[in-house]
């Protein structure tokens, strides 16, 4: 909720601004609103020609109820804020981003996929709401939806990281030959030595392992899927070499005896 928090900040600072001048009788230029990237005010409440813009009072007023909402840490009347403010301010996509946002961090996915939804209608090139989105059907368990977010992004970004996720989404709907080309492209990548994924280890807290032992373990499994328990065995047995406590191969090669 930064971003729209943020803006929100500067619209009342500017509207302060503002008011102090006309308070006084300035008759100096308005400072350039440029400067503070207001939110897009309706038509019917800028100024005629020639004075400065006024600030619809109602985004005004839940730009406060916003604020002090997320300074008193009530987040619900802070989603209900957003509401307010984005019934008043519909061209603006960052304040339905939050919306978006809050939703998925309190675990609402259905919400999450539905608000991220919108902002795509208006932008399917935006990033933010197709990872939204992504992650919101995958925790339903909407497994083709999440992998379509995640194509678009990897499209977009052409990142290791979503074609990781990309692989496993494939996996999930038996569509191995896919999975096994992503899995393939990930361990020629030049940053895979870099990346880590975090698994729950024996001791039932999150440790971080090689990102490079997960896809040769899921290559194991998309075997083992298609009945060849040799080159399952080679491949859980090259992921337990790299990390012999990791968790999921330990699994898989239980189901080999």
């Amino acid at each position: 909720m930064r971003k729209s928090l943020i803006v929100l900040i500067l619209i009342l600072i500017t509207a302060s601004i503002w008011a102090q001048k006309k308070k006084k009788n300035d008759k100096a230029e308005p400072a350039m609103q440029e400067t503070a990237k207001p939110i897009p005010v309706k038509k019917d409440t800028v100024a005629q020609k020639g004075t400065a813009a006024q600030i619809n009072p109602l985004t005004q007023h839940y730009a406060i109820k916003y604020s002090l909402a997320l300074q008193w840490n009530d987040f619900e009347t802070a989603k209900d804020a957003l509401y307010d403010l984005i019934v008043e301010n519909q061209g603006n996509d960052s304040i339905i981003y939050d919306l978006a946002t809050y939703y998925y961090q309190n675990q609402k996915y259905p919400s999450a996929v539905l608000v991220s939804q919108e902002l795509l209608k208006r932008n399917p090139k935006n990033t933010g709401a197709l990872e939204i989105s992504a992650v919101g059907y995958e925790n339903l368990g909407v497994y083709d939806r999440a992998l379509q977010s995640y194509e678009s992004i990897y499209l977009l970004q052409n990142n290791s990281t979503v074609l990781y996720k990309m692989a496993f989404m494939q996996y999930r709907l038996k569509r191995f030959k896919e999975s096994t080309t992503s899995a393939d492209i990930l361990l020629e990548s030049a940053d895979l030595d870099s990346l880590k994924v975090n698994f729950t280890a024996a001791d039932n807290k999150p440790k971080e392992y090689p990102m490079k032992v997960a896809i040769i373990n899921l290559k194991g499994m998309v075997s083992l899927e298609q009945g060849d328990k040799v080159s399952a065995k080679k491949y859980f047995d090259q992921a337990l070499a790299l990390a012999p406590d990791f968790p999921p191969v330990k699994e898989n090669l239980a189901k080999l005896k």
